[in-house]
């Protein structure tokens, strides 16, 4: 039976987490100094963000210097909570200032991101048409953030139904790299209403994550991430050596999948190159 081969060799999945996505770039910028780059993104509200950037060119350590710059707690406008307690506004600059055209078609790699119709009560996956919309919506986390209307249809953070989303993906790909950035083991001191909700909100959405995390060839998924809550971006490099540190150690992991060769080929190049 002839079977099609898949189109790309390294796909990357972003889970969302608020400012424990910054994670991704950390991962991203490792699989580069090993001549890794992902050639097909997906990812739900954080991991979303972050995928929209690197889809649309931008290197790892670019978009940590975006964050970094544009101290999104601040960027982000608190208001009454009418439809939610932050508006994200402010954010859709961010993206039309450093992605430019507002098209999945514009990006230089394809993407695909997570979100909730709370209409039909379903998740769906959006890969065409205008990006900004459905970047927002799929980072619109439940009554923290505003939630996105577009059509005439309700849509929020797609971490509520897929946080994880592999599915889209897992089929165009020879390798898929899952990235996780809210760890789900056991916890000894649960103490203030602050860590209880961060708690309870993981362990929820962990429920969708097990299955799409079975389904990847090779998964990130510190413990560290669960000393940062949502809003931790003043430790932005804090979390981003935390995923640089894990996927440069667990890396070799990678070479029953991967050519050794290549990558070594890779990374003496860049050594040339530098010298």
């Amino acid at each position: 039976m002839y079977v099609k081969p898949k189109q790309y060799k390294f796909g990357i999945a972003l889970s969302g987490g608020g400012a424990r996505g910054i994670l991704h770039i950390g991962v991203l910028e490792a699989l580069h100094k090993y001549g890794i780059r992902p050639e097909i993104i997906s990812g739900t509200s954080a991991g979303a963000l972050v995928g929209a950037f690197y889809a649309a060119g931008m290197e790892p350590l670019q978009i940590l210097e975006l964050i970094k710059s544009s101290k999104i707690t601040q960027v982000i406008k608190w208001r009454v909570p009418s439809g939610g307690l932050i508006d994200l506004k402010k954010a859709l600059f961010i993206l039309e200032k450093n992605i430019g055209e507002d098209n999945f078609s514009a990006l230089k790699k394809p993407f695909y991101c997570s979100v909730v119709n709370l209409n039909s009560g379903q998740s769906e996956i959006k890969s065409e048409g205008k990006l900004f919309q459905w970047v927002l919506a799929s980072a619109s986390i439940p009554v923290i953030f505003e939630p996105q209307i577009i059509d005439g249809v309700t849509y929020i953070d797609g971490g509520l139904l897929n946080n994880l989303p592999v599915d889209c993906i897992r089929d165009k790909c020879r390798i898929l790299i899952g990235v996780h950035v809210n760890h789900n083991g056991p916890e000894k001191n649960i103490t203030g209403m602050k860590a209880i909700a961060e708690r309870t909100f993981r362990l929820a959405i962990g429920q969708n994550v097990s299955e799409s995390l079975a389904k990847c060839d090779f998964v990130i998924d510190p413990p560290e991430t669960r000393l940062y809550n949502t809003f931790d971006f003043k430790k932005a490099d804090e979390i981003f050596k935390i995923g640089f540190d894990e996927t440069e150690k667990r890396i070799l992991e990678m070479f029953d999948s991967v050519d050794l060769n290549q990558v070594l080929q890779e990374k003496l190049k860049r050594a040339t190159n530098r010298g």
